[in-house]
This record gives C-alpha cells, sequence and structure tokens, in this order.
C-alpha cells in the first residue's frame, strides 16, 4: 500500500521519530560511501606495491558500475524496490554491499596475494592484469551494485517520511553524512595503512564499518514496520497512486524533465567521482603535496559539502529556485575544473579550486534529488531514482578508465621520477561541465514550459 501525505497522526508526524529515521540510514549511507573511496588515495601504493598502472587503476575504479550497467541491476533494484518494498531491498543489497566489500579487501591481503583461494584461477586468463586487480573488480563490482541500489532505497525513505515536510533538508543532511564518509576515506585511509603501507588495514575497518551499517537499517525497519502497519490500521486513507507496474518504467523516458535530470546527474557526477580517484595523486604530482596529505586536500569536498548541502536544501524547501541553483552549481563546476587543467601548480590554486568545486558539489545534489518527487508519481520512485543512478553509472563507469588511459597516454616516455602531467585529463572534466551547464538551462526553461514546479518551494504550505 502507498502511504498518502495526508496521513495523520502517524509515527511520521513525530519530528523526533522521523529525524531518527533520518540518521540510521544517513550512517548506512556514511559506511558506503567510506568504502566507496577508500582505495583513492591509496593510488600510489597501488602503484608501487601491487604493480598497478594508471589505466589499471582507472579500470579498477571503473568495475563499480559494469554490473549496473551491463547487468541492468539498478534496473531491476528499482523494480525490486516499487514491488518488494524498502525492507527487503534494502537488507538484502546492504548484504551484496558487504559481501563485495569483503572481496575487495581480500584482494589486498597477503593470504590472496600468496596463493588464496581464487589465486590460482584469476591468474589463468588475461594475464596481462594482476590477480589481485581481478579480484578487486569483481569485489567493487558487486559492493558497486549494493551502495547503488543502497542509496536508491534510502532516497525513497527519505520521501517516504519526509514528503511535503522538509524534505530537501533530510535529503542534504543525509548527502552531507554520506560526504561524511567520503572525507574520513580520504583523511584516514593512508594514515591507516600504517608505518609499514599495509593496504588492507583500512579496507577491514571498512568492512566492520558497513557491518554496523546493516545494524542501524534494521534499527529502520522496526520503524517503517511500524509506520506501514499505522497505514493499514487506518481505513480512512486511501492511496493516491496506482499501483507500480514493470511497463511504468518505459513511461519514464515520455517525460522530458525526467530525461534532463537524468542527462544532467550523469554529466555532473562523471565530473566529480571520477576526479576524486584521480584527485589525492593530482595534488601529489601537480602541486607537490605529500602522499599523507594530498587526501587530506580532497578531503576538502566533502567538509564543504557537509556544511553547505543541508544548508542549500533549507533554502530550497523554504524559497524553492532549484532549477536556477543547478545551473549555478554547474557554472562553478566548469570553473574549478579549469583551474586545475590551465593555472599553474600553485597550493593556493588548489585549496581554491577544491573550494569551489565544494559549493559546486553543494549546489547540485542539493537541488537535483528532492526535484524528482516533483516530476514522477510516487509509486514509480524507486524505479525513477534507479533509472537515474543507472545512467549515472554509465558515467562512473566510462570515465575512470577514460581517465585513466588518457593519463597514460599524456605522459607516454616521462622520465622515471617525474611529475605526471594532468592537464588531458582534467579538460575531459571541463568538457563535462560545460555540457552540464547546457542540460541545467534546458530544465529551466523546460520547467517554466511543463509547471514542474522545480523553483517552487518543498514544504507544503
Amino acid at each position: 500500500m502507498v502511504m498518502t501525505a495526508q496521513l495523520k497522526e502517524s509515527i511520521r508526524d513525530s519530528k523526533s521519530a522521523r529525524w531518527f529515521v533520518l540518521i540510521t540510514v544517513s550512517f548506512l549511507m556514511l559506511t558506503g560511501y567510506f568504502f566507496t573511496d577508500i582505495m583513492s588515495p591509496l593510488q600510489g601504493m597501488l602503484r608501487d606495491q601491487m604493480g598497478w598502472s594508471n589505466s589499471s587503476y582507472g579500470t579498477f575504479a571503473g568495475s563499480y558500475s559494469v554490473l549496473n550497467v551491463f547487468c541492468l541491476m539498478l534496473i531491476f533494484g528499482g523494480i525490486i524496490l516499487d514491488k518488494a518494498g524498502i525492507r527487503f531491498t534494502g537488507t538484502f543489497f546492504v548484504g551484496v554491499m558487504i559481501v563485495g566489500a569483503f572481496l575487495n579487501y581480500y584482494a589486498m591481503t597477503d593470504m590472496f596475494n600468496n596463493g588464496g583461494i581464487g589465486y590460482d584461477f584469476l591468474n589463468s586468463f588475461l594475464t596481462d592484469y594482476k590477480p589481485s586487480l581481478k579480484m578487486a573488480m569483481i569485489g567493487y563490482a558487486l559492493f558497486g551494485v549494493g551502495v547503488e541500489i543502497a542509496g536508491i532505497t534510502v532516497s525513497r525513505i527519505i520521501v517516504k517520511w519526509f514528503k511535503g515536510k522538509e524534505m530537501a533538508l533530510a535529503m542534504g543532511l543525509e548527502m552531507a553524512c554520506a560526504r561524511g564518509g567520503m572525507l574520513i576515506a580520504f583523511s584516514a585511509s593512508p594514515w591507516m595503512t600504517g608505518a609499514d603501507k599495509i593496504i588492507s588495514r583500512p579496507l577491514a575497518f571498512g568492512v566492520i564499518l558497513l557491518v554496523i551499517g546493516l545494524l542501524a537499517f534494521f534499527i529502520h525497519n522496526m520503524m517503517d514496520k511500524k509506520l506501514d502497519a499505522e497505514v493499514a490500521a487506518d481505513t480512512s486513507v486511501e492511496s493516491s497512486e496506482d499501483e507500480f507496474k514493470i511497463s511504468d518504467v518505459f513511461l519514464l523516458f515520455k517525460n522530458p524533465g525526467f530525461i534532463l535530470i537524468a542527462l544532467l546527474c550523469v554529466l555532473f557526477y562523471s565530473a566529480i567521482f571520477p576526479f576524486t580517484k584521480f584527485a589525492p595523486d593530482l595534488m601529489v604530482q601537480k602541486y607537490g603535496f605529500a602522499e599523507e596529505l594530498s587526501g587530506m586536500i580532497v578531503g576538502l569536498l566533502p567538509i564543504g559539502t557537509m556544511v553547505l548541502t543541508p544548508i542549500f536544501g533549507a533554502f530550497m524547501d523554504k524559497k524553492g529556485k532549484s532549477a536556477s541553483i543547478m545551473m549555478l552549481g554547474s557554472l562553478l563546476l566548469i570553473f574549478s575544473h579549469v583551474i586545475f587543467a590551465f593555472l599553474p601548480g600553485n597550493t593556493a590554486f588548489a585549496f581554491t579550486a577544491m573550494v569551489v568545486l565544494g559549493f559546486a558539489f553543494s549546489f547540485v545534489p542539493a537541488a537535483m534529488w528532492p526535484s524528482v518527487p516533483k516530476i514522477i508519481p510516487e509509486s514509480r520512485l524507486g524505479s525513477a531514482y534507479a533509472m537515474i543512478f543507472m545512467i549515472q553509472n554509465v558515467g562512473l563507469m566510462l570515465f575512470p578508465m577514460l581517465l585513466g588511459t588518457v593519463l597514460d597516454s599524456a605522459n607516454e616516455g616521462i622520465a622515471e621520477g617525474a611529475a605526471l602531467n594532468y592537464t588531458e585529463p582534467m579538460m575531459l572534466m571541463v568538457g563535462c561541465g560545460i555540457a552540464a551547464l547546457l542540460v541545467a538551462f534546458r530544465l529551466r526553461v523546460v520547467d517554466k514550459k511543463k509547471g514542474y514546479g522545480l523553483d517552487l518551494p518543498n514544504i507544503e504550505k
């Protein structure tokens, strides 16, 4: 049964209850995003200890999205979410996330690399790629399925508990917690390897943290079950939505607003997340930061978003202007990557570019995700978020691979020990930003024509 926004005297009308639910699912996403970026500050160690090239590292980073794109796992996940519900979908795919993370950890251990289970098999084909790389890719691909569908589920949870209330603020706070996971990964991962630089240590911690996140999700499940029971018991409430049908997935592509948001998502995030995979190494190669500090510099990005995203979300709940803010964020994205690509390797420029990127990374997500329920019926939200995430994953799969290949090509024949040139990879990011700005502008035009209300407040009066 689909809950309506008019439901009275339910647990979701208690501020303490719905904000406690937000805490549980936000912590889950913090653990997921921590593991997502836990390898990013270790790129140099992977080159030195594991023998991974830059293109191999890019292939690993892109493996995150392989199953989501080629096996359509996000589409299936969205359908499962709309048909089987939040509790089953979230629990199952958090489990998938934990299994994938464990395999990623196992790939970095001496147990595996000294001939452990699976080593000989993975060493028997595609011998140009290290067995550790192939095992890590298998784990990261499974983890990518789990964390992306968990993210879709959490978005659906927030809409369920906060629609007509402080929805953009709630989504902003959830994203802030997720970015907190990024911050911890970028800042702590190199230090957690210890003086002997053991790569598997931070990954082991990440797996443990994910298990704790699953326990937090179980708490949400108990509260969600109570809410559903209250809805079922209220015979005066009628559903305002038709029951989801699989054929509804195809209706999404008849909605121009949905298409534009999906395009903006893939372009914007392709200029952010693949960049963060290489950004710590960029800080070492172009700006001369120590390896231990490079992740902390990149950590300025999630610090900014942790503070700013909830603020912008609260503003849009009360004032609106989401379509306009998406345009502004795309413009700031271009400005930041232009600094990285073309200005000299001055540390002041590095700090400036990261701060500007932090504003961009706060503006667009804070405006984009709460806009989806304004253009998509609630019965199709799971599939809508899933389709957007799948399209996004195309970029998250291809761009890290492309960046690694371009980086190797741009530095072919470079003397050993010389700093790598990152200009050409960053030019790709500038191009993504320009395309995102054009799509955001078109979305604003379509919003005015179709009357989606993207620039209107979210809180019902």
